[in-house]
């Protein structure tokens, strides 16, 4: 097995539920809640998180912010702007890989040997979710190839379909670093 398959899962399920030191929030550019997994993280999280997302003042699209994880297993939320998915042709590519990797590097910053990722964008943002499974597994591979934190990194899908895509994409990128 590759480092990259040893520093990289996927798992199928909740991500409000995983005991990890950081999950990701799909968010909305406001930070205070919203539909899919956003809203499912602010429900398990408790009204304390809305109130600290306020303070906080919004999120760029690409950009990354952190809160504390309050009720949910994760000590902390890295909520992230993903963009909504244009054809292509308006730098969603460059701005979904900014998510990852702004989250990446708040995740690095504050110690975390863990952090799980949904499925950025892909969701009411409509990117496409093979496209956003190859962006989301090579900017990971990209930035633990020079760091040695986070140790870990989860992919949580809600459905199988989308776990194999990702399973998919790390194996793509296994046969070419190898």
């Amino acid at each position: 097995m590759s480092t990259l398959g040893q520093r990289i899962s996927i798992h199928t399920g909740d991500i409000t539920r995983l005991a990890v030191d950081a999950i990701v929030n799909a968010a909305n550019s406001s930070l205070l809640g919203g539909r899919g997994v956003d809203g499912a993280i602010h429900r398990a999280a408790g009204p304390e998180l809305e109130f600290e997302c306020r303070m906080l003042n919004g999120c760029k699209v690409g950009d990354a912010k952190l809160t504390k994880g309050y009720r949910l297993p994760a000590r902390y939320i890295i909520h992230t702007v993903g963009p909504v998915w244009q054809g292509g042709g308006k730098g969603e590519a460059g701005l979904l890989t900014s998510c990852y990797r702004r989250s990446l590097e708040i995740a690095h910053i504050h110690d975390c040997r863990t952090v799980a990722f949904p499925a950025i964008s892909t969701g009411i943002y409509r990117y496409p979710k093979n496209e956003a499974a190859v962006i989301a597994v090579g900017t990971a591979s990209d930035f633990l190839q020079q760091k040695a934190l986070p140790e870990t990194v989860v992919f949580c899908c809600f459905d199988d379909e989308t776990a194999e895509l990702y399973r998919c994409a790390v194996a793509d990128l296994d046969k070419r670093l190898t």
